[in-house]
């Protein structure tokens, strides 16, 4: 097997697969092929996507940290895996009008300023491992995606501290990337 596709990456290739599915979840409700579903239906294989997803997230990066299959494809498609889920749970809770727009657009602002000073930093060759706080963020992130998919109790306030978190991880990055 080559050495890029490994379990990690193939891992990480497969979340990539099961954000747009999760998507056709929550925006598909007028489908044809949903009609005679009841809407929490939709909601529960959403959220089981969701789930499932966001475990193989944490396993890949246990893996290739505890079997040393670290590889630069996978330093490419982690985070891309994890922005590309993000950015299909809040864009199907906008449609579904469950999230507030103004947190999804602060949120997503972050993602994209970040994402653009990391390349910057990789191209000076600084270090631009996750801090602590970025993966803080990230699970509170899926925390509030999850409850608001499930229209759980507490889903907006987990979403606003999300966006909190969000962006002081994001001062944390900007204020390193300048300080090195």
């Amino acid at each position: 097997m080559d050495k890029a596709l490994n379990l990690p990456n193939l891992l990480a290739l497969f979340r990539i697969a099961l954000a747009p599915l999760m998507l056709w979840f929550l925006i598909g409700r007028d489908n044809v092929l949903f009609s005679s579903w009841h809407p929490s239906w939709l909601d529960y294989f959403a959220g089981l996507i969701f789930v499932i997803a966001s475990v193989t997230d944490f396993f890949d990066g246990f893996i290739a940290r505890k079997w040393e299959q670290m590889t630069k494809l996978g330093a490419i498609l982690d985070p891309l895996a994890d922005k590309m889920l993000i950015l299909a749970g809040f864009l199907g809770l906008i449609v579904i009008d469950r999230a507030s727009i103004w947190a999804v657009f602060l949120i997503l602002s972050r993602e994209f300023f970040i994402t653009g000073l990391r390349v910057m930093a990789v191209s000076e060759g600084k270090n631009v491992a996750a801090s602590m706080a970025g993966k803080i963020k990230t699970v509170v992130q899926m925390f509030a995606i999850g409850f608001l998919i499930m229209n759980w109790p507490f889903a907006t306030t987990i979403l606003w501290l999300a966006v909190l978190l969000t962006l002081y991880s994001g001062y944390e990055y900007t204020r390193d990337y300048f300080k090195n």
